[in-house]
Parts: C-alpha cells; structure tokens; sequence
C-alpha cells in the first residue's frame, strides 16, 4: 500500500488509538485469530444461503487471505469535513475486488473488510474500472469504520452503511460534478506547437485538437513563427473535492501570427449531431476541404515541376507530400463518396475520394486502409481512411496528397474550397450567448 493520504500526521491504523487501549471484549473482532476465522466461515457460509455465488466470495474474500491487494494509489487531498474524534482517509483501489484487501491492510478487521468488499461487489456486479474510496473513522480507530463511498472516474458511485438490523447496504450515488473552465496563454517556441502548447499548460490530449480546429486556415509548418501567440480555453469537469474528473473538452481557441489572426469556439447548433468550430461572428471554419489531410506533417515536396527523388529527372509534382512516419492516420479531407481503393501504378496503394461531379482527392504511398473503405462507401471530412506509409514508386515514408479538379490535378494548398455556413436566427442567438459568456471568463482569467 503506498501513498495514503491522511488529513493528520500519520499514524498506523492498526496500532494507533486516540486513547488508551482498553482490554478487547470478548467476542469482539479481534478477540482471536480461530474467532475471527469462525466469524468469516459463518459469514461465507450465510453469503452462500443467501445466493451469492460463489465466484464473488472466492473473488473478494480469498485475495483477502492468499494474495496482497492491487496497488493502491494515492488520491487527491479530502476536502470532506474530519470527525472531532477520528480521521479521514482517501484512497484509490483498480477494480472493485480490490476493497476487501484495501481495508484490511488499512487495519479494518477482517470479516468486516469482507463484509464491505461483499456489498460493493454485489451492487457493482464486478464491473471494472478504478473507484476512489473514502474512508472516515469517527473515534479514531480503524475497526470503528460503519460506512464508505466509492466514487467512479465520472464521480458516480455508491455509499455502503448498515441498515437498522445492522446489514450493509449499498446506496447509489448520483455524479456530483461541476463544470469549469481553464484558460491558458503562451508564445510559439522554436521546437514545435506541442512543445509549445503543453509548455503553456495545455493538456497534451487536447493539442491535435487544437490544431485540427485551425486545419482550414493555417498550414503548421509553413505560416507558424517562434512568437506567435496562442490561447485556448478548455472545459474540466470537478467533483465535490476539486480534482478533474474525465477528459477534458477544448471549447475555444485561437492563434496570431505576424500576418493574420483567428478566434474559434466550439459550438453545437440545435439539430447537429456534434459541435463544430465557429468564428466570432457564427460562420463555420469548416470549408470543402481540408488543407492537411493528416496529423504531424511536414511538407516535403511542393506542386509543381522538381527533379524526381527515385527517376532523376525533371517532372511536374501533380501533388503535395507530408513526411510522416508509416503508420500515421490518414484522415478524408472532406464528405464524398470513394471510387478507388487499392494498387495504383507508382501511387503504391492508394485511395480517391469524389466529393462532387467537378472536385476529387487522393491520397498515395498508404501502408493500408482503415476498415469498411471500399469503393462506393461513403465517408466524412475528418474520418480516417488509411495510414500513411512507403508504399510504390516512393524514396521513404510520406502522404502524397492530390486534389483533382475537372479530372486535372491542382496546387492543394492554395486550392480555395467552397464557402462556409453561417448561423442565423435562434442558432445564432444562442451561439452569441454561449461566445459572451466564454469571453467573460477569458476576460476574468487574463486580467
């Protein structure tokens, strides 16, 4: 067991008392090792009459016995009030089969660890997944324990108590959560974005997304400068203790350079099936296509004529390369239909999407596709297709990425897709509302 959390000096629960010892009843818990081994015989003993199967007992109660519990971690400092006449302790076990354990090296009798472990794994049929424990010890001693909570990651759980004939009872308990937003700052550095989003305090989960929300209008590696500033506000969800629950949720950004500057919120109109990236004033980032269709590119080659890295010899470059490592996703750079999967010539294995009867992409050199792209199925802008990779008449691993208008290749980065959807009426209403309101707390936030 290592990092329990106490809201006093530490002390060993199975030695330390607040008072003075007294002499042990007879017939208490601790009476003896062959009472304590009667109590849990007669305990599994009722479980079975009563239905419990047999793999619950042999699950909670046997690790209590023959094996050392799953390592325990330490849980963020308790904010619950402290008994006058006891402590509280914070703990955090992997699954629920673990409590029994967890209590009895936290110095709770045996039997009763296995009371509790029994009616946590009751209620919580044995579904896994990590629980944070609260355990409070009103007089001090830890045998004097008569309830606990367990909290899931999304801050539902259960409180275990006796009931008036002295039966443990397993209540649930209802997510006690609040939402919080946290804003961060920072200036592009030499290295990378990411180096320098996580430098500023952006969670590094939430970094593709950042830069996924600018993939119609900013190109990475060529418009991005050392000294550009960035800001992005994300949304936490917090239990009653303060620690973030889940994941976190991007809901604004934006980025400066020494040439243009864009602010995005993330909105959900009414009738959409997920938010999607607005500017200020309600009109969507989102265009025909995208400008980078995968995550961590560099480009590497140009549209236009450059001498061959494998011929030798001067051609026209029909497309954009991204050096990326293979096995990198591949993502549609916009909604349309697939008319091609497979082999293509010096392409290696390769993908087109037709997004109308005018406009097509492709996509070359894949180490291999993502499931259910045939020809014919339909797929949406940002759905990945396949992996980057080394494939045909390629000099090492990249994307080769083509945007084909009226059956002749075109410049994909400077290729101007089609206009972009503005709210209105109640939409806009609401988008204006929910943009005033996150402004208000950047504002507080920055000073």
């Amino acid at each position: 067991m290592r990092g329990v959390r106490e809201d006093e000096p530490s002390f060993d629960p199975r030695s330390w008392r607040r008072k003075p010892a007294s002499p042990e009843p007879a017939g208490s818990d601790k009476s003896s090792l062959s009472e304590t081994s009667l109590s849990i015989r007669n305990l599994v003993l009722s479980a079975m009459a009563g239905g419990a199967l047999l793999a619950i007992i042999a699950g909670v109660g046997w690790g209590v016995w023959r094996r050392p519990a799953a390592p325990v971690r330490p849980a963020a400092a308790s904010k619950a009030p402290v008994p006058a006449d006891g402590f509280h302790r914070t703990l955090v076990i992997a699954r629920v089969q673990d409590l029994a354990a967890a209590l009895t090296a936290e110095g709770v009798a045996t039997d009763r660890a296995l009371r509790f472990g029994l009616a946590a794994n009751a209620k919580l049929e044995g579904a896994p997944g990590e629980l944070r424990v609260s355990l409070a010890f009103p007089d001090g001693k830890a045998d004097d324990i008569e309830a606990i909570e367990l909290r899931r990651p999304d801050g539902s759980g259960l409180v275990i108590r006796p009931d008036k004939s002295g039966r443990l009872v397993a209540e649930d308990l209802a997510p006690d959560l609040k939402v919080r937003i946290k804003v961060v700052r920072g200036e592009m550095d030499a290295n990378s974005f990411y180096s320098s989003a996580v430098a500023a305090g952006v969670v590094d989960s939430l970094v593709n997304d950042f830069a996924g929300a600018f993939a119609f209008d900013f190109d990475f590696q060529r418009e991005i400068r050392p000294g550009d500033i960035f800001e992005a506000a994300f949304e936490q969800k917090v239990d009653g203790r303060g620690d973030v629950v889940g994941p976190e949720r991007l809901v604004y950004a934006s980025l400066q350079t020494q040439t243009k500057s864009r602010a995005l919120y993330l909105f959900q109109p009414p009738g959409d099936a997920k938010p999607s990236w607005f500017d200020g004033n309600g009109a969507s980032v989102a265009r025909g296509l995208m400008r980078t269709p995968v995550e961590g590119a560099r480009i590497t080659s140009s549209f236009g004529p450059r001498l061959h890295p494998v011929l030798g010899y001067t051609r026209v470059h029909k497309g954009t390369d991204f050096a990326v490592p293979v096995g990198t996703t591949v993502y549609a750079s916009g909604d349309g239909v697939v008319d091609f999967v497979g082999p293509h010539g010096g392409h290696g294995n390769f993908v087109r999407i037709r997004h109308s009867p005018e406009l097509q992409t492709a996509y070359a050199h894949l180490s291999g596709y993502a499931p259910g792209v045939v020809v014919g199925a339909a797929v949406r802008q940002g759905q990945a297709i396949g992996l980057s990779g080394n494939t045909g008449l390629s000099s090492g691993p990249h994307l080769h990425y083509e945007v084909i208008v009226r059956d002749a290749q075109v410049d994909p980065m400077t290729f101007q897709t089609s206009s972009r959807r503005a709210l209105n009426g109640e939409a806009l209403a609401a988008f204006r509302k929910a943009r005033d309101r996150l402004d208000a707390l950047r504002a507080a936030q920055n000073g």
